[in-house]
């Protein structure tokens, strides 16, 4: 791991030379560049290969530096991040004038949230401004969940990244929208919503269906917020939905994501997970990476079954969401 003040300072530096940091979140890793700067957030969706329609979540170190990049902190929001924050939930606000409508994608509305990592907080409050930080990842690909995944997607001379372990979390933050009501979940994520409900005192609409894709702004065909594209976390190998018995009948050509303990193949190499909702989710990015790396024709996952422990209930909901847009 990369954690001490020298390593802070080369990625400050960096920075302010207008250039990109891959960082630790305790969901993954980010890829940062200066919020204010247009030609580094630019840059960010350059080599990412971004569609221009899909914003960025803004990073910062708590309440008050979150309250200086949009034009309205409500109540609810400072009750929530001081609940949340530093965490894995975005608000959805409408964004202050010094935000670059690149971060916004022109809708008007910023993402902006605190991680939940000392050296993330550490490397923002040194810096003293706000990141972007979507994915440190090519666009639409499997999210990085440990520094040696963003190595493998970018040079180092063009991504200075600094190594804060595995993501404790395994997948993205929920995101709230609270530019308007009704509030509304867009993306679940480790934050669940009963959760945000029992802050709020009242409840908010959950998320939209893989499937059925997010309303976009008339004006601007921008979506609402990160992470909604109908395709996104998606491994290179062709990837479907499966059960226990097509993956029993599965030949050498495939590889198979299993969490039943029993789960058996004729042929299929069988990467397993837990099935507890936090381990699956903690793992679920890694084995997609995994399945790509042995080369095989077709990956099967075995959609993990319902009726799991309420508690549970929500976080399910979030590890639905991803793997329906991986497969689509």
């Amino acid at each position: 791991m990369s954690h001490g003040p020298e390593e802070i300072a080369l990625a400050i530096a960096r920075l302010r030379a207008g250039g990109l940091v891959a960082f630790p979140t305790e969901t993954v890793y980010g890829l940062g560049a200066d919020a204010f700067s247009v030609p580094a957030v630019r840059r960010v969706f350059e080599i990412k290969g971004r569609p221009e329609h899909n914003p960025l979540i803004v990073h910062v170190s708590g309440p008050e530096m979150g309250a200086s990049v949009v034009s309205s902190w409500p109540r609810e929001a400072q009750r929530l991040a001081e609940a949340f924050w530093p965490g894995p939930l975005s608000l959805v606000l409408p964004a202050s004038s010094r935000v670059p409508r690149e971060v916004t994608a022109g809708a008007g509305t910023v993402a902006v949230r605190a991680p939940g990592h000392p050296l993330t907080l550490a490397l923002i409050e040194a810096f003293g401004l706000p990141l972007v930080g979507p994915s440190a990842n090519r666009s639409g690909g499997v999210s990085p969940t440990r520094a040696e995944h963003v190595r493998a997607e970018f040079n180092e001379a063009d991504v200075l990244v600094l190594d804060g372990g595995p993501c404790r979390g395994g997948i993205e933050s929920t995101v709230l929208w609270l530019a308007d009501e009704p509030w509304r979940v867009l993306r679940p994520g480790l934050v669940s919503v009963s959760a945000i409900e029992g802050v709020l005192g009242r409840p908010v609409a959950g998320p939209v269906a893989p499937g059925e894709g997010a309303p976009a702004d008339a004006m601007t065909g921008a979506l609402p917020g990160p992470g909604l594209m109908a395709r996104h976390y998606a491994p290179r190998t062709p990837a479907s939905i499966s059960d226990r018995t097509q993956i029993a009948a599965a030949g050498a050509d495939t590889v198979a994501i299993v969490m039943s303990p029993d789960a058996t193949s004729g042929g299929a190499r069988l990467i397993r997970l837990p099935t507890d909702a936090p381990g699956y989710a903690r793992g679920l990015y890694d084995a997609l990476r995994s399945a790509d790396d042995l080369g095989a024709a077709r990956l099967l996952i075995e959609w993990p079954p319902r009726g799991r422990p309420p508690a549970e209930a929500d976080l399910w909901c979030a590890i639905y969401d991803r793997l329906g847009r991986a497969t689509r």
